[in-house]
């Protein structure tokens, strides 16, 4: 790689932006060291284009193959990733291979089975307020020869918010545009993950702001899995409802694509190789062009001359635009990726499939330098490696996880010194369950914790007009852990007492 100073204006982005620190600027111009991998960040942050890449030998260097990036590693010296190494030749992995027994009890939670699940859940517990009054049930019972104690609330929690994954390549809007509920704003749509888009509804400052109800009753139908429609800001119109398919502007979406365009080319290329000279394969994300990728290359494809609309990540994959044609881009048109033909590298006869990463759409064509792209039927090769990509997709659904903090005043119920819950807590001592379900507790300050709204019994979660969200809550540990936390002993009872009967909560008396 080389600088153009001509064209080079000292701008620094290349500098900041390479992987290796190996770019700097000399008398106000950019200069490429000796340890250039060739990765081409610079190339792509360039805003005036200054930077050219020259074909030159390998000499003792290595292509590392690990990514599509393909560094070129001189001896000694790391590819971008700074993960692999060229040693005497060979490509070696920075670091050794990390086995369980080194890190056992280091960075892993203990596992204490005689913890999970909880005696009892939190649903229908009641709750307890002032909450300096111990906690509605601290019940105890002897587990594994060890006496354990579940303590359960249903806790109203004002943190709280609720995330919605929603399986989808169809746009729905942008990034950061305002999610509506009965024509009020609840929340935005997030950063998308993976093959799905990502929508936060709720958090403290929507509970407590203008819409505050709107938004407590949008999460709890949410969490509770019943359908509900929303609306985001210059985009769709949804119909959600946890483990069901989305339905986007009144279209109901099958299928979740199996990977984006570039993982389509190297999970089916034997099938691509045999279905056409050239596979296109559409997606928002990553489109691929299957004779220019790693995986098109490894099994022996002729890189053809077609040129891609789309900017150029690395050789044979490209930055997709969202829009809502063929695999969630603006593309209506399939032969519209296609900007321009090199007859050279092209010849007569070229066979061009194109379709999208949930394979629900396919088009076929013949090239020839006369008669540009002619549609034919697809071939029986094609029909196979379309059918195949198709048949590999998961059924789209939407999936939700309640986001909550629960190391407010309501640990004052279940202990005389919330700190030591909030320890214990994250030392694992504790065990906090949500309707029983298990739960992630995110590391430092508090009590905060998500769960997968499907784990916990239907009907679990409820609002009230504070506004703040009520959910079932349990901590469950060891009874001498309990005491010496400076649990309520004079309020636990044992399981034995309430094994068995129907027990609705009363309001306790106040002194």
């Amino acid at each position: 790689m080389i600088i153009d100073p001509e064209k080079c204006n000292a701008c620094g982005l290349c500098v900041k932006d390479c992987p290796l620190e190996c770019i700097g600027l000399v008398e106000k111009k950019a200069v490429i060291g000796p340890d250039c991998v060739r990765c081409r960040t610079c190339v792509r942050v360039c805003p005036r284009q200054a930077v050219q890449e020259i074909e030159e030998a390998l000499g003792d260097r290595i292509i590392c193959s690990a990514c599509p990036v393909n560094c070129r590693i001189a001896p000694d010296k790391s590819g971008a990733c700074r993960r692999f190494v060229n040693e005497q030749g060979e490509l070696s992995r920075v670091r050794p291979l990390v086995f369980y027994d080194e890190i056992r009890g280091q960075h892993l939670p203990p596992f204490s089975p005689s913890l999970s699940p909880p005696l009892i859940t939190g649903i229908g517990a009641g709750t307890t307020y002032p909450d300096h009054l111990p906690a509605p049930y601290l019940i105890c019972d002897r587990r594994d020869e060890i006496d354990v104690v579940t303590v359960v609330t249903e806790a109203p929690l004002s943190y709280s918010g609720i995330k919605i994954k929603v399986d989808t390549d169809l746009s729905i809007g942008q990034e950061g545009a305002e999610i509506r509920f009965e024509g009020r704003p609840v929340g935005m749509v997030e950063t998308e993950e993976y093959g799905s888009k990502i929508l936060a509804i709720g958090g403290v400052n929507r509970l407590t702001g203008k819409q505050g109800f709107a938004v407590a009753r949008a999460i709890a139908a949410v969490a509770n899995r019943q359908a509900i429609e929303l609306s985001i800001k210059k985009g769709a119109d949804l119909t959600l409802q946890v483990g069901h398919p989305p339905i986007i502007n009144k279209r109901k979406t099958d299928r979740m694509r199996v990977g984006c365009g570039s993982a389509t080319a190297g999970l089916f290329a034997p099938l691509l190789k045999r279905a056409a000279d050239e596979v296109i394969v559409l997606d928002s994300h990553i489109t691929s062009q299957f004779s220019h990728h790693a995986s098109g290359r490894f099994v022996g494809m002729i890189p053809t001359g077609i040129q891609l609309v789309f900017p150029l990540s690395t050789p044979g994959r490209y930055f997709g635009r969202h829009g809502a044609g063929w695999g969630g881009t603006p593309i209506e048109n399939p032969l519209e990726v296609i900007t321009s033909v090199d007859s050279a590298k092209t010849p007569d006869g070229t066979r061009v499939l194109i379709t999208e990463t949930t394979g629900e759409q396919a088009a076929y064509y013949i090239y020839s330098a006369d008669k540009g792209f002619t549609s034919i039927p697809l071939p029986p090769e094609a029909e196979e490696a379309v059918a195949a990509i198709r048949q590999t997709c998961q059924m789209s659904r939407v999936s939700a996880f309640f986001a909550g903090g629960a190391g407010g005043s309501a640990r004052a119920g279940v202990t005389r010194y919330p700190l030591k819950l909030t320890r214990a807590v994250h030392q694992h001592q504790a065990v906090l369950t949500v309707g029983g379900a298990p739960v992630f507790i995110l590391p430092g300050g508090g009590i905060t914790f998500y769960v997968d709204v499907e784990q916990v019994p239907e009907g679990a979660f409820s609002w009230t007009p504070t506004p703040a969200m009520i959910v079932p809550v349990e901590y469950t540990m060891f009874l001498q852990d309990y005491e010496a936390m400076g649990g309520h002993m004079e309020a636990v009872k044992p399981f034995s007492e309430i094994r068995g009967r129907i027990i609705r909560w009363k309001q306790p008396r106040r002194p």
